[in-house]
């Protein structure tokens, strides 16, 4: 855990955040600027920096069973959803813990950005 980042404090529950789901190494998080009706953060509560950081694949699996869990639970499947990952700066990536965006209400374009 590094004391600098904001997600690793929101994981500990020194910092505050509307969370939608949690378990032993995930946490799902309302995003405070949304860019859709639904736009959650499905992040590890271990501290990886990006996707490319990642050493242990099951960082992965946690992830995305968090992110098909909180869409169903959510009712979000038959509407459909989209998952996205920003890795560095360059794509946009703002806070550097790695986190998957689940983004569902609206009908999303592809390309994107």
């Amino acid at each position: 855990m590094s004391r600098d980042c904001l997600f690793c404090r929101i994981a500990e529950g020194s910092e505050r955040a509307d969370i939608v789901y949690s378990d032993p190494d995930v946490i799902v998080i309302r995003d405070i600027h949304p860019r859709a009706p639904v736009h959650l953060l499905v992040i590890p509560r271990q501290h990886v920096g990006s996707a490319d950081e990642v050493e242990d694949p099951s960082v992965w699996s946690s992830l995305m069973n968090a992110a098909v869990r909180v869409a169903r639970d959510m009712g979000l499947c038959a509407g459909g959803y989209r998952l996205v990952v920003n890795c560095g700066a360059g794509a946009g990536q703002t806070v550097f813990h790695l986190h998957v965006h689940l983004l569902a209400g609206r009908v999303f374009q592809w390309p994107p950005g």
